[in-house]
């Protein structure tokens, strides 16, 4: 699979009619967080995407190579 630019990303979900929020929903992702990602520049990003949900969505969405790793949720002591 070819790496894809942000702007070609923007396009594909313009050509599709889905909303950054659907396609996050549906992969249980923050919409948010793939707004930023998206919105982002290529040259110089803000989120680098290295790990996490970051890394995940870009693999998802062409941005970059990898692997998407599910996580479980963290778990927390019950406090009582």
């Amino acid at each position: 699979m070819p790496i894809k630019k942000r702007s070609e990303v923007r396009a594909e979900f313009a050509r599709l009619g889905l909303s950054y929020s659907a396609w996050a929903a549906h992969h249980g992702y923050s919409p948010n967080l793939v707004i930023a990602i998206v919105n982002d520049d290529d040259v110089n990003p803000v989120r680098k995407c290295a790990r996490g949900a970051s890394h995940n969505i870009a693999v998802q969405l062409g941005l970059k190579e990898g692997e998407v790793l599910q996580m479980a949720a963290p778990r927390f002591p019950a406090f009582a």
